[in-house]
């Protein structure tokens, strides 16, 4: 089971990142998680959103380059050492996490990991294996 992250190509300057946010409120846009990685001139926004296929077009309409890519969302208990035992099981596989994000609901003592993966079949089916709980987008977004 995957989710969908919506991502955006931003340049590194002010009002970028507020224009983006504009569009989204505009367009009823839940941001779920969110994380920004950049360099000097242009950054990349990743969000889970409640709706990534309308997020898409309404920024693509407004000029900016966004799409779509296939994320893992796994729920853990909050605690110390699960995040460990997930990077070592995927080493132990050889599965590459290429980047990761996520937040915690304190009210429920859970984690939400978002995990991308250059072969995230390979890495569902890990997880799937190991008993751990695998979320769609729908139940990311009734967090």
């Amino acid at each position: 089971m995957t989710i969908q992250q919506l991502y955006v190509n931003l340049g590194n300057t002010p009002g970028q990142l507020a224009g983006v946010t504009e569009i989204l409120k505009n367009s009823e846009i839940n941001i779920r998680a969110i994380t920004i990685a950049e360099n000097n001139t242009k950054g990349v926004l990743r969000m889970i959103v409640n709706n990534p296929d309308i997020a898409e077009n309404a920024l693509k309409e407004a000029g900016f380059v966004a799409g779509q890519n296939q994320m893992v969302a796994i729920e853990i208990d909050d605690r110390e050492g699960l995040f460990y035992d997930i990077v070592k099981q995927c080493d132990a596989e050889n599965i590459n996490i290429e980047y990761t994000y996520s937040f915690v609901e304190t009210a429920l003592k859970k984690a939400i990991l978002f995990l991308r993966f250059k072969d995230t079949d390979k890495a569902v089916r890990l997880f799937v294996q190991k008993g751990y709980k695998l979320l769609s987008n729908e139940e990311v977004c009734r967090i």
